[in-house]
């Protein structure tokens, strides 16, 4: 039996294009994009500016933040589509504890890749310094339930068809979704 997509999680380290793939997939599939980096409390931001990788606990309360907002949208009856970085197991059952049809879309990236990007970037608060301790910390999503892996450094447009697909398969259609 095909299990239904619900919501989306669109998740990797930094500087895998989790924001753009998910701005693009949410206006593709109707959903509400959610940026996990908004959600982030002020204490946790200083940390990343100060090139200070999060703990587990500086992460819990924003996952249970997050797990929230994606539980707001549903309520509504919208299609959820989060850009978070979801590194670990235990952080996905977490935010799948929001519903049980959460699908993750894992970007995946070779690290010299994604220090290049980081070192590009302006005005974002997660500097270069901390993209090996991304890597350390993720937990490739393989064998997990309702989730693809895609190359992140093929183009956006690329991405997001193939994810919009296998979305299109199991995706619950919007005009289904309705609040509980």
């Amino acid at each position: 039996m095909i299990e239904h997509i619900s919501s989306l999680v669109v998740m990797g380290v930094a500087g895998c294009g989790k924001s753009s793939v998910a701005q693009a997939l949410a206006a593709r599939l109707g959903g509400v994009l959610i940026e996990g980096d908004a959600f982030h409390p002020a204490a946790n931001v200083d940390k990343m500016q100060r090139g200070i990788p999060l703990t587990d606990e500086d992460r819990a309360g924003w996952l249970d933040r997050l797990s929230e907002e994606i539980e707001r949208v549903a309520s509504r009856g919208e299609r959820a589509v989060l850009a978070c970085s979801a590194l670990r197991q235990r952080y996905r059952n977490r935010l799948r504890a929001a519903t049980s049809s959460l699908g993750f879309v894992f970007l995946d990236l070779p690290q010299p890749e994604a220090l290049r990007r980081v070192a590009q970037r302006e005005s974002h608060f997660m500097p270069a310094s901390l993209v090996e301790s991304q890597f350390a910390t993720l937990e490739r999503p393989v064998f997990e339930p309702l989730t693809l892996t895609v190359d992140g450094t093929r183009p956006l447009a690329s991405i997001v068809g193939e994810a919009a697909a296998w979305c299109g398969s199991t995706c619950i259609p919007s005009e289904f979704l309705q609040p509980a």
